[in-house]
């Protein structure tokens, strides 16, 4: 196609097999340092440079400047939703660059993707979700309903933030493990944010995978169940 968005470029940034780790390893919404993101890479910090350059001038990343350091981070949403889909991909086909070992379950049950849960217990909270009328699906794309609006403001969340937010309140998102959809957007986030603050779970330092307590599955089970 000679006319519209040129996809080639994207995916020939994408394909490069060091930008896949660094891009992979900023999947958990974390802002990384080139350090950082060269050990990810398995590539020189000199070569990681590079590498990031060309991202950055792809439009996939940004950098927070803080003092004489500056840390990177995806783009937005949408490149973590771009990235999530094709691990999917990858996943259906076969491509798979590790054999599953013991974190492999973990990661599959709950981590973060970007800034909102995914895996099994992603799965579930989106279906219950549905299931219980709280959101509906239009056009494949999921939206809060009026018993939807009341049980997201008896959880304490704000809904004139979410609303006002410069993303999409509801997205679908295909998740690569299950191959099933769980909730992305202003309200994906806010959920998991709860899910900290309420003290059900917390993120697993250095890693996406997040841990459940037991206190919290019985409150997640009691909401989401």
């Amino acid at each position: 196609m000679k006319d519209g968005p040129d996809i080639a470029h994207i995916a020939s940034l994408i394909g490069d097999p060091a930008r896949a780790n660094m891009l992979t390893a900023l999947m958990g919404g974390m802002a990384l340092t080139a350090t950082e993101l060269a050990a990810e890479a398995g590539v020189t910090k000199q070569t990681a440079s590079s590498h990031l350059g060309k991202l950055e001038a792809g439009g996939l990343l940004t950098i927070r400047k803080q003092g004489r350091h500056r840390y990177y981070q995806l783009a937005d949403t949408d490149v973590a939703h771009l990235l999530e889909s094709l691990m999917g991909v990858a996943m259906r086909a076969g491509h798979v660059r590790n054999r599953p070992g013991p974190k492999d379950p973990a990661m599959r049950h709950a981590r973060v993707c970007y800034d909102h849960l995914a895996g099994d217990m992603g799965i579930r909270l989106y279906e219950s979700l549905l299931k219980r009328g709280h959101l509906h699906e239009e056009a494949g794309e999921p939206a809060l309903t009026t018993a939807g609006r009341d049980f997201v403001t008896g959880l304490g969340l704000r809904l004139d933030a979410l609303e006002n937010s410069r993303r999409p309140m509801c997205k679908a998102c295909l998740d690569w493990s299950e191959r099933r959809t769980h909730l992305a957007g202003s309200l994906g986030a806010a959920l998991l944010d709860h899910m900290y603050a309420s003290g059900w779970a917390k993120r697993k330092a250095d890693s996406r995978e997040v841990v459940f307590t037991p206190t919290g599955k019985q409150a997640f089970q009691k909401s989401f169940g």
